[in-house]
Protein backbone atom coordinates (compact mmCIF):
# COMPACT_ATOMS: atom_id res chain seq x y z
CA UNK A 1 0.00 0.00 0.00
CA UNK A 2 2.90 2.48 1.22
CA UNK A 3 4.61 1.76 -2.74
CA UNK A 4 0.97 2.08 -4.26
CA UNK A 5 1.18 5.72 -2.55
CA UNK A 6 4.46 6.74 -3.20
CA UNK A 7 3.74 5.73 -7.09
CA UNK A 8 0.40 8.22 -7.31
CA UNK A 9 2.06 10.88 -5.03
CA UNK A 10 5.23 10.96 -7.37
CA UNK A 11 3.24 10.61 -10.75
CA UNK A 12 0.64 13.57 -9.85
CA UNK A 13 -2.20 13.80 -12.53
CA UNK A 14 -1.53 11.26 -15.87
CA UNK A 15 -3.45 14.02 -17.89
CA UNK A 16 0.03 16.06 -17.90
CA UNK A 17 1.46 12.96 -19.83
CA UNK A 18 0.36 12.92 -23.27
CA UNK A 19 1.27 9.33 -23.88
CA UNK A 20 3.14 7.03 -21.61
CA UNK A 21 6.67 7.44 -23.47
CA UNK A 22 6.59 10.83 -21.80
CA UNK A 23 5.94 8.85 -18.59
CA UNK A 24 8.55 6.87 -18.80
CA UNK A 25 10.89 10.25 -19.68
CA UNK A 26 9.70 11.63 -16.55
CA UNK A 27 10.92 8.79 -14.04
CA UNK A 28 14.17 8.79 -16.26
CA UNK A 29 14.03 5.74 -17.33
CA UNK A 30 14.23 6.01 -21.37
CA UNK A 31 17.52 4.81 -22.73
CA UNK A 32 20.11 7.43 -23.64
CA UNK A 33 21.13 8.25 -26.80
CA UNK A 34 25.21 8.61 -27.99
CA UNK A 35 25.53 9.51 -31.27
CA UNK A 36 28.08 11.91 -33.34
CA UNK A 37 28.16 12.10 -37.09
CA UNK A 38 28.03 8.38 -38.50
CA UNK A 39 29.20 6.78 -34.79
CA UNK A 40 26.18 5.41 -33.33
CA UNK A 41 26.91 3.34 -29.61
CA UNK A 42 25.89 0.12 -29.70
CA UNK A 43 24.98 0.12 -25.61
CA UNK A 44 22.65 2.41 -23.92
CA UNK A 45 22.07 3.42 -20.34
CA UNK A 46 19.02 4.73 -18.70
CA UNK A 47 18.95 8.51 -19.07
CA UNK A 48 18.45 8.92 -15.17
CA UNK A 49 17.19 12.90 -15.96
CA UNK A 50 13.41 12.27 -13.94
CA UNK A 51 12.32 11.10 -10.16
CA UNK A 52 14.45 9.15 -8.50
CA UNK A 53 12.03 8.10 -5.67
CA UNK A 54 9.79 7.26 -8.76
CA UNK A 55 12.67 5.05 -10.31
CA UNK A 56 13.28 3.91 -6.88
CA UNK A 57 9.41 2.86 -6.22
CA UNK A 58 9.60 1.20 -9.40
CA UNK A 59 12.41 -0.62 -9.11
CA UNK A 60 10.92 -2.21 -5.44
CA UNK A 61 7.22 -2.53 -7.06
CA UNK A 62 8.91 -4.99 -9.85
CA UNK A 63 11.03 -6.77 -7.22
CA UNK A 64 7.87 -7.24 -5.05
CA UNK A 65 6.16 -8.43 -8.23
CA UNK A 66 8.71 -11.12 -9.61
CA UNK A 67 9.73 -12.34 -6.64
CA UNK A 68 6.44 -14.37 -5.77
CA UNK A 69 3.54 -14.81 -8.49
CA UNK A 70 1.59 -12.23 -7.30
CA UNK A 71 1.86 -10.29 -10.86
CA UNK A 72 1.59 -13.11 -13.82
CA UNK A 73 2.39 -10.87 -16.89
CA UNK A 74 5.07 -9.13 -14.76
CA UNK A 75 6.57 -12.35 -14.13
CA UNK A 76 6.71 -13.86 -17.61
CA UNK A 77 7.93 -10.50 -18.81
CA UNK A 78 10.84 -11.02 -16.51
CA UNK A 79 11.36 -14.70 -17.93
CA UNK A 80 11.19 -13.90 -21.58
CA UNK A 81 14.08 -10.98 -20.67
CA UNK A 82 16.18 -13.62 -18.38
CA UNK A 83 15.67 -16.15 -21.26
CA UNK A 84 17.04 -13.57 -23.95
CA UNK A 85 20.09 -13.11 -21.59
CA UNK A 86 19.69 -10.33 -20.70
CA UNK A 87 21.55 -9.76 -16.76
CA UNK A 88 19.17 -9.42 -13.57
CA UNK A 89 19.27 -5.32 -13.19
CA UNK A 90 18.45 -4.57 -17.36
CA UNK A 91 15.61 -6.91 -17.13
CA UNK A 92 14.33 -5.30 -13.27
CA UNK A 93 14.51 -1.80 -15.46
CA UNK A 94 12.93 -3.21 -18.76
CA UNK A 95 10.03 -4.72 -16.34
CA UNK A 96 9.62 -0.87 -14.42
CA UNK A 97 9.19 0.53 -17.83
CA UNK A 98 6.55 -2.38 -18.49
CA UNK A 99 5.20 -1.81 -15.22
CA UNK A 100 4.88 2.22 -16.01
CA UNK A 101 2.91 1.48 -19.35
CA UNK A 102 0.48 -0.33 -17.09
CA UNK A 103 0.34 2.19 -14.61
CA UNK A 104 -0.03 5.18 -16.79
CA UNK A 105 -2.87 3.06 -18.51
CA UNK A 106 -4.75 2.53 -15.44
CA UNK A 107 -4.60 6.43 -14.24
CA UNK A 108 -5.45 7.25 -17.45
CA UNK A 109 -8.87 5.16 -17.68
CA UNK A 110 -9.70 4.84 -14.25
CA UNK A 111 -10.20 1.38 -14.13
CA UNK A 112 -8.50 -0.97 -11.30
CA UNK A 113 -5.79 -3.27 -12.54
CA UNK A 114 -6.39 -6.70 -13.51
CA UNK A 115 -3.88 -9.41 -13.78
Amino acid sequence: DKLAASLIAEIGDAKQFEDPKQLVAYAGLDPSVHSSGQFVASSTRITKRGSKRLRRALYLAVQCGIRGSTNERLRAYYDKKRQEGKPYKVTVIACANKLLHHIYAILKKGTPYTA
